[in-house]
């Protein structure tokens, strides 16, 4: 039976701030390795036997960097399935479930191997064994569960009790029955359960089929399956995205997989589900939950730092230094985070990690623009980047990628002007068309249709400066676009 992977992209990393913001989250960013963490969970599925492309579901505001990472490293999805809101991972799994059974019509039942977008694996052979055994499990109608086997008595984890063996061979078993879930404890008794050998980290990576998936999430949380069914039916198809109706999909409650079916599949008395199995994986995992799992997974010099960019340290011990935009100097600490970003910078202790949350949900209250965007900002036919604003104006750099161009568009309150710095830009302005080469320039008044393209096949970069009364980004009205931004 094929085996479909599902990828479930929709977390925000708020812990990972300045490096991980609202618009550009925690599966994007490049940990460990040259590629990004959505990067490396394409990756490592390249060997595993039988595999159907993969569904990957996320919000709406990052499908053009999903597609984009996907396509950089060949590993692009049948299907993005869109989430209007955000609502957990139930829901955005009920989605998946739905576009597969869709797919493949009543002559099969989806095997569905569900990941999370932003976890490190060291050892991909071990991954896919585990993955290997999951898959004839989950093919006997188990809910399989992946338990990392502990480390260290962390207490940023759910735990998961392991019960009898559970063996599909003669043998020594490799599974073992779900006996119960533990929320994140404290360390004494963490550290009871790791020398008891008896708990397993909770890794949130799952396989299931997609039927049973929807019966069990029927069962116990009716209405999120009700509400996502209505969105799916309802929505539509648009490129290589599918979006659910949002008005449906916004009635749908939030909730876990492991709160709405997990915990209460393991907790009924009554024996009429199926069976929910864990398999040990051993094989350097982490969620790289804060920057104290970052510390975990990079490697440090013979004091203990990890040091990323042009950093300067003397004197310092068990510290991780990133300097992203200037000269960093760190002197006499220890245990400490610093964070550079060219527009944020994170000073913390190392015990004090998981407090960059509340950070940020303060940011997010005062809409503070940091918490949102870098001043890099990613869109589907390139980036732009502010270099410097004051009243009534603003500079910007702007890269459009090859065959890329701007929706066709007009503001209201701006005017803008373009100087061509390389490469070569067709111009639309009202009803004009022209060509721009390097050292040229064109100016668009306020109120004027224009849309900005690429045609050469290096990438085309633009200063471009604006004025006038406002700046935002939301004084943007668009006719045409081939991203489909207009609707």
């Amino acid at each position: 039976m094929p085996l479909y992977p599902v990828i479930l992209a929709g977390g925000s990393g708020s812990r990972l701030w300045p490096l991980s913001r609202e618009f550009y989250p925690k599966p994007f960013l490049t940990v460990a390795s040259k590629h990004s963490m959505l990067q490396a969970t394409l990756l490592r599925l390249d060997g595993i036997q039988g595999l159907a492309p993969t569904t990957i579901v996320c919000n709406e505001e990052h499908r053009f960097l999903v597609a984009e990472h996907a396509r950089q490293v060949g590993a692009p999805p049948s299907t993005i399935v869109l989430e209007p809101v955000a609502k957990n991972t139930a829901p955005a799994l009920a989605l998946a479930a739905l576009t597969l059974i869709s797919v493949a019509g009543d002559s099969s039942d989806p095997l569905m191997l569900v990941l999370p977008a932003d976890h490190v694996i060291d050892d991909i052979p071990k991954f896919q064994s585990a993955v290997a055994l999951g898959a004839r499990l989950a093919d006997q109608k188990c809910i399989v569960t992946f338990g990392i086997v502990p480390t260290a008595p962390k207490t940023g984890y759910g735990y998961i009790e392991k019960g009898e063996p559970y063996a599909l061979d003669r043998g020594r078993p490799d599974a073992f029955l779900l006996k119960s879930f533990v929320e994140k404890p404290d360390y004494d008794r963490a550290s009871k359960m790791i020398q008891s050998g008896e708990y397993l980290w909770n890794s949130g990576m799952f396989m299931m089929s997609a039927s049973i998936w929807l019966q069990q999430l029927e069962r116990f949380c009716p209405d999120i399956v009700e509400a996502s069914r209505q969105a799916y039916e309802s929505g539509v198809r648009d490129g290589d995205f599918y979006r659910p109706d949002p008005g449906l999909f916004a009635d749908c409650p939030s909730d876990t997989i492991d709160y709405a079916v997990m915990e209460r599949i393991v907790g009924e008395s009554v024996g009429n589900s199926p069976d929910t199995v864990v398999v040990p994986l051993d094989a350097g995992w982490s969620d790289v939950g804060a920057w104290s799992s970052f510390l975990d997974v990079s490697p440090r010099d013979k004091t203990g730092n990890v040091v990323d960019g042009d950093v300067y340290m003397h004197d310092m011990r068990d510290s991780l230094v990133i300097g992203q935009h200037r000269l960093v100097v760190a002197v006499g600490l220890q245990d400490v985070i610093v964070v550079e970003t060219a527009d944020a910078v994170l000073v913390a202790h190392s015990d004090q990690v998981e407090s960059v949350r509340d950070v940020v949900a303060r940011l997010k209250e005062e809409r503070r623009c940091e918490q949102e965007n870098h001043r890099r900002v990613h869109r589907p036919w390139g980036w732009y980047e502010t270099v410097d604003s004051g009243p009534g104006f603003q500079v910007k750099r702007l890269t459009v990628n090859p065959g890329a161009a701007i929706s066709l568009q007009v503001h209201h309150h701006r005017a803008e002007h373009w100087v061509v710095v390389r490469g070569t830009a067709k111009v639309t302005k009202a009803d004009e068309e022209f060509y721009l080469q390097e050292n040229q320039s064109a100016f668009v008044p306020v109120g004027s249709t224009h849309r900005l393209e690429n045609p050469g096949e290096v990438p085309l970069e633009i200063i471009e400066v604006q004025s006038g009364s406002y700046l935002g980004e939301d004084d943007i009205v668009r006719y045409e676009d081939r991203y489909n931004r207009h609707t």
